[in-house]
């Protein structure tokens, strides 16, 4: 492989962004690189809406869906570092009433690492009242022994996060806590609820359609299966369950700390970069080294209860799987962070990605709003990964 993010690579970046609106369906996207502090390559093609009437730029902001779960993830291990706690320590510490349904074991790395037994709630529980959530939660009983197996916890994983948040920080959400301790110091165009003066600039995103190669992929099949722990775990809470749903002002502002983020690939690949330089902006500290070597170290690697498919889970961050097959040379399944074992990040639904690889000092955000289907991004995001590598 070339050198990482060297002009080659940057071309090679470009040449298949633009090769996606012509022949993968790509509408609107924007992609931000960066490299030891600074953007390298910034590109925006496309349009917002599919009747080509606004285009699209590259300060546009679009909903990211399950890429908001890096920074939520970042926002809970600095509440924790800053009020002493480890990771190992039972959350009823601080959420004295989550020991309800025999919780008292669960540790704050079970939360972060999907490994809680709480992706599904019992209890049918509206998404939109967050008091509701927190108290079915309590109650809810772990769906296997924490620690002991990996489903990934796509709409409860937030909840979870904000409630830790609040207790700690002592702030009204952790989209509030996001804002003040990186959204406004670094001037990131990204927020976990978004104030009606950004409305505006706001992408439209839309469904994708599912081919016949996507059919018989076990994630789709589950995800459509009633009953399947996967349903259960995409549809609890319930609502806001169309993808329509993310176009509306209400969901932005609410600050869904699961996937509620809203920005620009900017916005995003610039708090990345920030974790790529051992958590330092502008010569500034803005979280300790030590909350980044917590990001880059697996916990749980696995095939998923929910996604059914190998990943590999740090303290709040996806990474890609390694290879454990003793027969085999080992290295990684799958490279949608890069070659390095370091690389760190999250995908959100539909194909959007950020990620840090501190190894070499990149930063990487991808952000559209036409939609494909799936688990994980498809290609035309990775195809945009392996260029930037040289692969």
């Amino acid at each position: 492989m070339s050198t990482p993010a060297c002009a080659a690579n940057l071309q090679a970046v470009r040449a298949w962004f633009e090769e996606s609106f012509r022949t993968r369906c790509e509408l609107g996207a924007s992609v931000s690189i960066w490299q030891h502090g600074q953007e390298v390559l910034s590109l925006a093609n496309g349009h917002c809406d599919r009747a080509h009437t606004k285009g699209w730029e590259a300060d546009t902001l679009v909903p990211v869906w399950s890429a908001t779960k890096g920074p939520a993830a970042v926002c809970c291990l600095l509440a924790l570092e800053a009020a002493g706690i480890p990771l190992d320590c039972p959350v009823s510490e601080v959420w004295p009433e989550f020991v309800g349904g025999g919780k008292s074991n669960v540790a704050f790395i079970h939360l972060l690492s999907h490994t809680a037994g709480l992706c599904a709630l019992d209890e049918r529980t509206p998404i939109d009242n967050y008091d509701a959530v927190v108290g079915a939660l309590e109650s809810q009983r772990p769906l296997w022994e924490p620690g002991m197996r990996q489903g990934y916890h796509a709409r409860t994983f937030g909840f979870l996060l904000d409630e830790v948040v609040r207790r700690l920080a002592e702030t009204e959400s952790l989209g509030e806590y996001f804002r003040e301790v990186f959204g406004s110091p670094m001037a990131l165009d990204f927020w976990i609820g978004l104030p009606s003066a950004q409305w505006e600039r706001v992408s439209p995103v839309y469904p994708g359609r599912i081919s016949i190669s996507n059919s018989d992929q076990p994630f789709i099949k589950a995800f459509n299966t009633a009953g399947s722990l996967t349903q259960r775990t995409f549809t609890s809470p319930f609502g806001l369950n169309a993808v329509s749903d993310f176009n509306q002002s209400e969901m932005w502002a609410r600050g869904y700390a699961s996937m509620g983020g809203v920005g620009s690939a900017r916005g995003l690949a610039q708090f990345y970069s920030m974790l790529a330089q051992g958590g330092r902006w502008n010569g500034t500290q803005i979280i300790a080294e030590s909350i980044v070597r917590r990001l880059e170290q697996t916990h749980t690697q696995g095939n998923d209860a929910v996604l059914l498919a190998p990943i590999a889970f740090s303290a709040g961050m996806m990474q890609d799987p390694l290879n454990e097959d003793p027969e085999s040379e080992g290295g990684k399944l799958r490279q949608l962070y890069g070659p390095s074992r370091r690389a760190f990040g999250h995908p959100g639904a539909g194909g959007s990605l950020a990620f840090a690889d501190p190894e070499n000092g990149i930063a990487f955000a991808y952000v559209m709003n036409q939609m494909e289907v799936g688990a994980l991004p498809g290609e035309r995001v990775q195809g945009l990964v392996r260029a930037l590598y040289g692969g």
